[in-house]
């Protein structure tokens, strides 16, 4: 897609774009980006972004209104820009504006908009005729329940609340997914594990989601946190995690308990920040989350956006996406984000009963063997919004944001999060569940055929199988050296190798 920053002179930026330039104001790049051009409409598209080109018949006008109408009209609505530039309008020109336009649908969205961000009324009657209109066009975004507003006769359908609403777009990506039997693939799986398998299947994947948390942030839990995670999960279902108390036991069982916290992170005024150090006293950053003293008001409308999401009849994987990355993005706590974040995915999943009640749905091995979508699905927000912040480091390297950042965080564009995730669940029915589920299969098979060469303690066996799997179906000559496997005959020692490639089909052409 052309780069905007380089507009051909015969092109001129319209709607939000126009605005945001003419206005100066700072907000996250909207999903669509329009410009008035000689000849026929001209669409450039990637998995982010759309760039339009319209024919010069389109130009809307001069005006702002007219602009801000073509916006609303072709480009959707961009929240973020209009709570920032709305309440920068002058009261007299807008009322004007209103008047010439009574029964416009756009100038009631407009006016319940201005009211609302600027919070302030104008000196208008209510509206009395005409039929209510949406805010959002349920045609092309994913809405909540209508609540009427009589003064505008506008139905306010925003998934979450004016404060903080999480957005996704209708895609055909998105509507494709969402006719998928996921739920019903996912039961048919769980479903065929042999009854002598199931209580330890049941075991295996909650221990194997707890290890895939912790090794996608390069960690490994000590016995008693890991313990505790796959605890949390277990009782996912039973508990109301969209509650700040919950939020905050749930982080201090899975931290070192020296980074705990008793509250967010405004409770220690901490700006955290995801980096990595490249030299003394240099860091890169890639992820800036919202200050802490915006925290206490971000994180109660986090809190009821997510409430209403859950309880709403959205598809269960979209509303995982829309309360579970908004999490990560506001980032509360010191540490245990990402784990948490992931948890709530399967917080939804289970509040849902999208899987067997009991049954835990391994996700996070899917993230970690596809670690490079994932990060795009968090840079999908993370890198537009880097340039828009202005930070500074002091002499033992904290952090601190020296610009006004807490509306980024408001009305984050979820869209291709939720086309990752769905990829992301039908990667884990298709592949991860019976992956997981054939290894314990073949794991039996081949500690059968071991005992019949020589039957090991339990530990010793477990550690030979282990090392032999790591060497593709060969003790190393080093391993072969630990005094567990000492009084092991070099033929016993190939024949428990032969046992373990047997039943895992090592060395086999496939």
């Amino acid at each position: 897609m052309p780069d905007s920053n380089e507009i051909s002179d015969s092109r001129q930026a319209a709607g939000y774009l126009l605005l945001q330039q003419r206005h100066d104001i700072p907000c996250l790049p909207h999903f669509v980006e329009s410009f008035i051009g000689q000849g026929a409409r001209i669409t450039h598209t990637n998995a982010l972004r759309t760039e339009e080109t319209y024919p010069k018949i389109y130009w809307p006008g001069e005006s702002d209104f007219d602009h801000l109408e073509f916006a609303l009209k072709y480009e959707g609505v961009h929240l973020q820009f209009l709570r920032a530039w709305l309440p920068q309008v002058p009261a007299d020109e807008l009322a004007a504006y209103l008047h010439s336009k009574p029964t416009s649908s756009y100038a009631r969205r407009i006016w319940l908009l201005y009211e609302t961000f600027a919070g302030r009324q104008l000196d208008l009657p209510d509206v009395t005729q005409g039929n209510y209109v949406d805010l959002l066009d349920p045609r092309d975004y994913y809405t909540g329940p209508k609540i009427r507003s009589p003064r505008y006769r506008v139905n306010v359908n925003l998934m979450g609340t004016f404060d903080f609403c999480p957005l996704i777009r209708r895609t055909k990506t998105l509507q494709a997914a969402e006719n998928l039997p996921l739920e019903q693939n996912c039961r048919r799986t769980i479903s065929a594990i042999p009854p002598e398998l199931y209580a330890r299947a049941l075991q295996y994947l909650y221990t194997k989601e707890t290890k895939s948390s912790y090794a996608i942030e390069r960690e490994t839990p000590s016995q008693k946190r890991a313990r505790q995670f796959a605890d949390a999960l277990r009782e996912a279902s039973r508990r109301d995690y969209l509650l700040k108390e919950t939020l905050v036991s749930l982080q201090q069982a899975i931290v070192d308990p020296r980074y705990a916290n008793a509250g967010w992170r405004d409770s220690i005024q901490e700006q955290n920040y995801v980096g990595q150090t490249v030299g003394f006293n240099e860091e890169e950053v890639h992820f800036i989350p919202p200050r802490p003293q915006d925290l206490r008001e971000l994180m109660a409308a986090y809190l009821e956006a997510s409430r209403r999401i859950l309880n709403s009849p959205i598809h269960t994987v979209i509303a995982a996406a829309l309360i579970a990355y908004s999490f990560v993005f506001l980032h509360p706590f010191t540490d245990g984000n990402g784990r948490l974040h992931r948890f709530l995915i399967h917080y939804v999943l289970a509040y849902r009963r999208f899987a067997p009640d009991g049954v835990i749905f391994p996700i996070s091995a899917t993230l970690l063997h596809r670690l490079k979508d994932y990060d795009a699905s968090l840079e999908s927000f993370s890198k537009p919004l880097l340039p828009l912040i202005d930070y500074q480091f002091d002499v033992e390297g904290r952090m601190t944001v020296l610009n006004q950042t807490c509306d980024f965080y408001r009305y984050i564009d979820c869209t291709f999060i939720a086309e990752t995730l769905f990829s992301f669940v039908a990667d884990t029915i298709e592949k991860e569940l019976p992956a997981e589920i054939r290894y314990l299969q073949q794991y039996d098979l081949a500690r059968q055929a071991m005992r019949e060469v020589v039957d090991l303690p339990n530990r010793h066996a477990d550690l030979f199988l282990r090392l032999c799997l790591q060497g593709q179906g060969k003790l190393s000559r080093n391993k072969r050296q630990l005094p567990e496997f000492a009084p092991l005959t070099d033929s016993e020692i190939a024949g428990l190798e032969a046992a373990v490639r047997e039943a895992f089909e090592l060395g086999k052409a496939k």
